[in-house]
């Protein structure tokens, strides 16, 4: 079982000037304003089972991009494995060239998630980790450098994975939903 979605438009962010050091006094600082060095897409699938992610950086996210994640999960699963996707309903994952390549490839099945709820999905998870522990106070002096700050995440992740586990009570999830709608329905 794999959670896979795409986190696109992850900036390569490099500040004008270089943040204060964190002393007694004071925390660690950083300028507000930033160079922008370009862009890139990480493509991941998160194998709930044991916890490894299965990453690639792309310059887009397009259907032909994905086509291409979806070659280096063949790649990487045992062939004797049959293969589930957990994905959102993104156009690209619905594209007929995407559909094509699902029929060629009968050992993969794709479950997607309702609309609006891509949050479901495991991988989001492995993205704000990545967020919060490597990109937001990260320096990217270009595309290249934050690409390898990614790799290298995906391969510390890697080396001691923990499987996912959903700890969310849903009888919380389910009280909160239904307070969301009550509100939804006073509105109207």
């Amino acid at each position: 079982m794999l959670s896979v979605d795409e986190k696109s438009q992850i900036q390569a962010l490099d500040r004008t000037q270089p943040g204060l050091p964190m002393k007694k006094v004071r925390l660690g600082t950083m300028t507000h304003d930033y160079k922008r060095n370009g862009t890139t897409t990480l493509f991941a699938a998160l194998n709930v089972l044991d916890g490894t992610v299965i990453g690639k950086n792309m310059q887009r996210h397009r259907h032909q991009e994905f086509i291409r994640f979806l070659n280096a999960i063949e790649a990487q699963v045992p062939a004797s494995k049959a293969v589930h996707v957990v994905l959102d309903n993104y156009a690209a994952h619905k594209h007929p060239k995407v559909r094509a390549w699902l029929g060629r490839h009968q050992r993969f099945t794709f479950h997607f998630t309702p609309t609006s709820c891509s949050w479901l999905n495991a991988v989001e998870g492995f993205f704000a980790k990545l967020s919060k522990r490597r990109l937001k106070r990260g320096v990217f002096h270009s595309v290249v450098d934050l690409q390898a700050a990614i790799n290298r995440f995906l391969q510390e992740h890697n080396q001691q994975p923990k499987p996912f586990s959903w700890t969310a009570d849903p009888d919380k999830i389910i009280a909160a939903v239904k307070r969301g709608h009550q509100v939804l329905d006073s509105i109207h």
